[in-house]
């Protein structure tokens, strides 16, 4: 059984920062590209930062120079570190893994952590 297990969000004022983590058991393995992923009231899951097993890393632009994410292998585990918060940062953020395999993505979701920024 695969399990995502998120921790670390919370309430933050603006400017601060907040460091997600997602612990990944099961069958997930390092071959995993693993990624935050964030939602908002009223608006689609949008990709915020993901990192492959080599460490190659893809962030979206709202959040380049400011959210940094990393993964240790060892631990199954991968972070997000988030500095320099807005209120528009405010959402539930998942974790996810997903691998290609035979040309089918399987895909792992967490149960999301709510970030919330707001003095």
């Amino acid at each position: 059984q695969v399990q995502l297990v998120e921790s670390g969000g919370g309430l933050v004022q603006p400017g601060g920062s907040l460091r997600l983590s997602c612990a990944a058991s099961g069958s997930i393995d390092r071959f995993y590209t693993m990624g935050w992923y964030r939602q908002a009231p009223g608006t689609q899951r949008e990709l915020v930062a993901s990192i492959t097993s080599g460490g190659m890393t893809n962030d979206a632009v709202s959040v380049k120079g400011r959210f940094t994410i990393s993964r240790d292998n060892a631990k199954n585990t991968v972070y997000l570190q988030m500095d320099s918060l807005k209120p528009e940062d405010t959402a539930v953020y998942y974790c996810n893994a997903f691998r290609i395999v035979f040309g089918t993505r399987i895909n792992y979701w967490g149960q999301g952590t709510q970030v919330t920024v707001s003095s």
